[in-house]
């Protein structure tokens, strides 16, 4: 692969030679304008000043705020002195941070004051020593790894940390040579970053990802987008996620692109930083464009820059994607497919595919990635158009899960095949649709039902702001379709309203036997909808095993 089997300090240090003058890093509101040389030059000092605090190749770094500049620093940071970043969800509590310091091994913790969760209380909850040790020297029973926590946040340092300022002091006493011999040890094929994943059952794993997997990742994501060093890229997705720190801050640097991140996303910064900072890219969840396409002022913005972007994390629905394109303009947007365990992209489609493709599939494998579709219980490849897991092969995929080899085990063959859970069809181009997740498939009365072609009926619907569908049991079939339904803001429509539109135009088997509309959805930390949640608390209510005629809610 070429100049691809590099480390990330080595790539930042060949754009910032590249493009020495052209923005890098964009904080408008707080007046940061980096070009890539001064951003080089401030990872550079960040990383010295980790590499003072006493922190060795191959230590593990957790970092819990919003996409701070400091979180962007630390990221080519940590790549540039050997250590490795652990990402920690902005939505996590006690439980669940306690969880991943513990598991992860970190030794030191970069931490922000929070938002809706005060990080800070959080962390004297965990570790009330903190309170009264001095910074570096923290002694904690439930963490006894975990000695460092910088704080990022604003105001006044808390006690036990220390600030943010005062690493990049001790950055300065340390020779640029020294930190040059460290970044000249460093391997492309070792672990630079962990990623959790979002643990929609059971325990969330430490994904390990490499230099190697996460460049290269970048780097063919950003050509499928034909992203340049002329681009200018509106992050509003969180940097803790594969999409924010992978298909965002390290696509842009793979083309020497400009980052404008968002600290936190709000639908009409969005669409103000994009129109100020005269954006060509945007990256977001299918929600997150949702909420900027219904925005009340949203015609007051001039989009006209937008050219290209990514929407990904989950399902995206055809009539939204068509919506991207046309009122935002972005009409070489592309839709990406992964997962964490592939670093994350799996498939993608081009900003050139023909418009139907890049509607109504998540495109083809990237450059130098296998896909496959198998039998879910033979493990044998089925014939195209036919459903099946879909698999993966090659630079992208995961190390393993830290500390969890039986698991990697499972996840990832002999033959190096990664399964990824998820339900695909594949043509004969080899462009792919997602069905769903293997688990959520709904089998009624011997027939598969894929929850997504259901769902994506109620999109034709202008009421519908979202739709899940799961399977619920039936004494006859065996399992029914339920439809749990979200409602644009004031609308009046009723589950018989919709019942009555589906009926008829959908196949019988299809129709929901329940729809329910409601106002939010059991989620995970990083956002995902938990439907076995939905599938429980459908069997607790309704008492499903004595279901008889067809009901609406």
């Amino acid at each position: 692969m070429g100049e691809l089997e590099i480390t990330l300090g080595e790539l930042l240090d060949k754009r910032a030679n590249q493009y020495s003058q052209q923005e890098a890093v964009v904080y408008a509101d707080q007046g940061i304008r980096y070009s890539y040389r001064q951003f080089r030059n401030i990872c550079n000092r960040a990383a010295k000043g980790l590499m003072k605090l006493g922190i060795e190749t191959g230590e593990h770094i957790a970092i819990w705020g919003h996409n701070h500049p400091q979180w962007l620093i630390s990221q080519f940071a940590t790549g540039k002195m050997g250590g490795v970043l652990v990402t920690v969800n902005t939505d996590y509590r006690a439980k669940e941070l306690e969880y991943l310091l513990k598991n992860s091994d970190a030794k030191t913790l970069i931490l922000s004051s929070g938002e809706k969760n005060n990080y800070v209380e959080t962390l004297y909850q965990i570790c009330p020593e903190l309170k009264n040790s001095e910074p570096g020297e923290l002694n904690s029973q439930k963490l006894p790894q975990l000695k460092n926590v910088i704080y990022i946040g604003e105001g006044q340092t808390p006690p036990g940390m220390y600030s943010w300022n005062e690493i990049m002091d001790l950055g300065k006493g340390v020779p640029a040579v020294r930190l040059k011999g460290r970044q000249n040890t460093l391997q492309p094929d070792q672990v630079i970053n962990i990623q959790y994943t979002s643990g929609t059952t059971g325990f969330h794993k430490g994904v390990m990802l490499t230099h190697t997997n996460l460049i290269n990742n970048a780097h063919y994501v950003a050509e499928c987008m034909n992203l340049t060093a002329a681009d200018r890229m509106c992050i509003p997705v969180p940097f803790f996620h594969c999409v924010g720190c992978g298909l965002g801050t390290l696509a842009c640097v793979t083309k020497g692109a400009t980052m404008v991140p968002l600290v936190k996303f709000d639908a009409e910064e969005v669409l103000k930083v994009v129109a100020a900072e005269e954006c060509t890219a945007l990256h977001g969840m299918p929600n997150m464009f949702v909420a900027e396409l219904e925005h009340p002022n949203f015609a007051e913005y001039d989009l006209s820059s937008l050219r290209t972007g990514i929407m990904a994390g989950e399902a995206c629905p055809d009539e939204l994607v068509k919506k991207v394109i046309k009122k935002m303009g972005a009409t070489e947007m592309t839709i990406a497919y992964g997962l964490t365990e592939a670093s994350p992209v799996i498939t993608q489609t081009r900003f050139d595919d023909p418009i139907e493709k890049r509607i109504s599939t998540v495109g083809r494998a990237l450059p130098n990635v296998e896909v496959k579709i198998v039998d879910p219980e033979t493990g044998l490849q089925v014939e195209n158009g036919t459903p099946g897991e879909l698999c993966t092969r090659g630079f992208h995929v995961m190390e393993g899960y830290y500390k969890m080899p039986s698991d990697t085990k499972v996840k990832i063959d002999q033959e190096g095949w990664l399964y990824t859970g998820d339900l695909a069809v594949m043509d004969e181009q080899g462009y792919c649709q997602i069905k769903g997740r293997i688990k959520d498939l709904i089998i009624r009365d011997g027939e598969r039902i894929c929850p997504s072609d259901v769902e994506k009926y109620f999109y034709k619907y202008e009421s519908v702001k979202s739709a899940q569908v799961v399977g619920i049991p039936d004494e006859d079939y065996g399992e029914e379709v339920m439809a749990y339904v979200q409602l644009k803001e004031g609308d009046k429509v009723t589950a018989q309203d919709l019942y009555k539109e589906l009926k008829g135009k959908i196949p019988e088997a299809e129709l929901p036997k329940k729809i329910e509309i409601v106002d939010s959805y059991p989620l995970t930390a990083s956002g995902k909808v938990q439907k076995y949640k939905l599938r429980e608390e459908a069997i607790e209510k309704y008492g499903l095993e004595d279901v008889g005629s067809i009901e609406t809610a």
